[in-house]
């Protein structure tokens, strides 16, 4: 009887992986940049060690991409190592990326790390990703932090922490939320109509029905799709 596909894939992992081991060791940041995205095919437990490799390479663009790797790749080794990164690597880029790899990980554990990112991380993109992927987290204990988040000054945390409330079905927000419905930044109202897409309430139908007719083409289009999601299930 012949091997199925899935066992001659399984065959063919440990050369794969070696010759992967290879390349990521290349100095042409090219070779070692192809050889970490040819880790999608490769099971986490087989990428895991060669993601490791090249976690501290000289190219922040290399390193960004492995830690983002690490959030898809998932093993049980995936969360320590972010969130060591989250907490000690100097480059914020790096740690923005590691607080957006937890949101992929969708890990309840990291919800005290990203929490005390986004208070305590001094870059603007480091709270951002840790507020993104609070809402990932879909944990409503991130109600008072996002709550927070929208007295930023910082106007890209407020439209994360708009997004983040309708991840976690904060209907306790929905007051609060609307305050942005006349918000000078489009993208503000277009996260504004996605929450209230999440949060169906009276209020929240109400208020999609005005953005609707939104001046910005991406705002009504958005208010018309959660309005009619929110219908289908009143319907149902």
């Amino acid at each position: 009887m012949s091997d199925s596909p899935e066992e001659r894939l399984r065959q063919r992992e440990p050369a794969e992986a070696a010759l992967l081991a290879t390349q990521l060791e290349s100095p042409d940041l090219r070779d070692r940049m192809v050889a970490l995205a040819s880790l999608r095919n490769l099971p986490a437990d087989v990428a895991l060690p060669l993601i490791k490799k090249v976690l501290n390479d000289q190219s922040l663009q290399l390193r960004s991409m492995a830690v983002f790797a690490l959030g898809v790749k998932v093993t049980p080794e995936s969360y320590p190592i972010l969130i060591d990164i989250l907490a000690n690597d100097p480059d914020y880029g790096i740690r923005a990326d590691a607080a957006g790899a937890l949101g992929y990980l969708e890990d309840i554990r990291a919800f005290e790390g990203l929490v005390r990112a986004f208070y305590e991380d001094t870059d603007w993109l480091v709270r951002f990703s840790a507020a993104v992927a609070l809402g990932n987290l879909k944990d409503p204990r991130a109600f008072d932090v996002l709550m927070k988040a929208l007295d930023s000054p910082e106007v890209v945390l407020q439209q994360a922490a708009i997004a983040a409330l309708g991840e976690i079905k904060a209907i306790a927000s929905i007051d609060r939320l609307l305050l942005f419905i006349e918000s000078e930044d489009w993208l503000v109202r277009q996260r504004l109509a996605e929450s209230l897409g999440q949060l169906p309430t009276p209020k929240s139908i109400s208020a999609l029905k005005y953005l609707t007719k939104d001046h910005h083409p991406h705002v009504a289009a958005a208010a018309t799709i959660c309005l009619q999601r929110i219908e289908d299930e009143i319907g149902k």
